[in-house]
């Protein structure tokens, strides 16, 4: 079940809030937990155990990790102390959640992977590989809910957030629906006290319907035209060069637009309930350089990955090599975490590098010394490059790609066909709307912090359109889903 369809706006989410309103404060987790259960259930219900025992485990290991567990009368936990000494018991429950959440991702997400590796290094040998036969549905969302699973356990034991007290909470904690499946990694520490208490307000309604019908707009009028695009061109034999600039600028808007408008549906869903989550993109393609679209691209994850790998990796104090070392596994295990395929190796890699350049160069960096406008400029097409490896289906595919950008690329009868398709009105339109609304509009962050009769106004006229243009749309699909 996706944000942007019939039956969640129409069906699931009306009756969620009639029943969250309805019920009493006492049974309102409890309530969110078990209709996030069938959120979530709902492609395949099987996927709901996993999730479950991720839960289960988490909650256990955290009672071990504040000394609770055992106890008959569960006391509301205190935060441990930063820097303490913890006993052996709390240290094996802290190794315990660790690892069965990274198995339980990693089973799930890479086994496809390896077998084809070593089927293809079998090959090689000239002996037979596995059967085939043997393959592993990727659950939805098992990349979000394990890693904010796995924050509860990390920030109690680093004594950053009060262990929980209820098993139900802590259940609503990790199945809430807004942003179970592609985000925002919402971290134990950000709602640990409005699980405990937290307030629910006009404001807060009025601030989430102008989240959702923003976030809706993003996706329907921008996000989908821009993926029919990238579609077109990633998806023909061969390519002229200004087809593949089009079509991988066409995808970066795309994804930005697909996910942001997700990120936007979940934050005002969770405002819909009480709960406040963090902002997750702060217009990344007007960043300067690397360095800073990792300061606004993806918030959730890069401060996850900052916080929980890069800092404990020893971060930048251990001196200029190991700082490029970290910062390189650091955004290779970024890339892996979005897919198990060399591609988003690569794409990981060339961001972990150009940070390291970055940090390399310093202040008397030449790149610092040109105009913003130019900066900007080059950082964006080095992000372009990279999303190659990141849409393409393949290595091979992306280097015929990249070839097409520099000139270098083949061609057929067939390649001016595409131009047909890809340069209609309707999509010129849609690409040029895409980049006014990134390098020149507000963010909805900003834009919904004051809800005024004319933006009130506005949210509803483009709600909406929105919602009558889904009706005559069938490219409709939210890509962060399969990450």
């Amino acid at each position: 079940m996706v944000f942007s369809s019939h039956l969640f706006i129409f069906y699931f989410l009306p009756l969620v809030l009639l029943l969250y309103y309805s019920c009493p404060q006492r049974g309102k987790h409890l309530l969110l937990t078990l209709l996030s259960y069938i959120f979530y259930g709902w492609a395949n219900p099987y996927f709901v155990f996993l999730m479950m025992g991720s839960t289960i485990i988490d909650y256990i290991c955290g009672l071990v990790i504040s000394q609770q567990y055992g106890k008959k009368d569960i006391n509301d936990f205190e935060l441990l102390e930063k820097g303490g000494k913890r006993s052996k018991a709390q240290k094996w429950a802290m190794i315990i959640s660790i690892v069965s959440n990274l198995s339980l991702l990693g089973f799930f997400k890479y086994f496809n992977f390896g077998v084809e590796n070593y089927n293809y290094l079998m090959s090689m040998m000239g002996v037979e590989g596995w059967d085939t036969f043997w393959r592993i549905t990727l659950p939805l969302g098992i990349s979000f809910y394990t890693f904010q699973s796995m924050s509860y356990s990390i920030d109690i034991y680093r004594g950053d957030a009060r262990p929980i007290k209820n098993f139900t909470d802590f259940s609503c904690y990790v199945a809430m629906f807004p942003q179970l499946v592609a985000g925002p990694i919402v971290r134990f520490q950000e709602v640990s006290e409005q699980l405990r208490e937290r307030t629910h307000s006009a404001e807060k309604f009025a601030r989430g319907i102008a989240f959702i019908a923003l976030g809706l707009t993003k996706k329907v009028i921008l996000a989908n035209p821009c993926g029919k695009i990238a579609d077109s061109v990633f998806d023909s034999g061969s390519i002229m060069f200004m087809d593949a600039w089009y079509g991988v600028s066409a995808y970066s808007f795309q994804i930005y637009f697909d996910f942001s408008a997700y990120s936007d549906m979940a934050i005002g869903l969770g405002l819909f309930f009480g709960f406040v989550f963090p902002k997750n993109f702060d217009s990344p393609y007007r960043s300067k350089s690397i360095t800073e679209f990792w300061r606004r691209w993806h918030l959730s994850l890069s401060n996850w990955l900052r916080d929980y790998l890069y800092i404990p990796l020893g971060g930048n104090k251990k001196g200029n090599v190991r700082t490029y070392i970290n910062l390189g596994l650091v955004m290779l295990l970024g890339g892996l975490w979005h897919g198990s395929s060399w591609n988003f190796i690569i794409w990981g890699a060339i961001h972990g590098g150009m940070l390291a350049f970055e940090r390399l160069q310093g202040k008397d960096s030449f790149y610092k010394k040109l105009p913003a406008v130019c900066r900007i400029a080059i950082t964006f097409i080095i992000v372009l490059f990279a999303w190659v490896f990141f849409r393409a289906p393949d290595l091979q595919t992306s280097f015929n790609y990249i070839l097409s950008m520099i000139g270098l690329g083949g061609s057929d009868d067939a390649t001016g066909l595409i131009g047909g398709l890809i340069y209609q009105p309707y999509y010129l339109l849609s690409f040029m709307l895409s980049a006014v609304v990134i390098w020149f509009s507000p963010q909805t962050w900003d834009f919904t912090r004051k809800i005024t009769p004319v933006r009130a106004g506005w949210c509803i006229v483009m709600f909406v359109f929105s919602l009558l243009l889904l009706t005559t749309q069938s490219f409709n699909p939210f890509i962060y889903f399969i990450f």
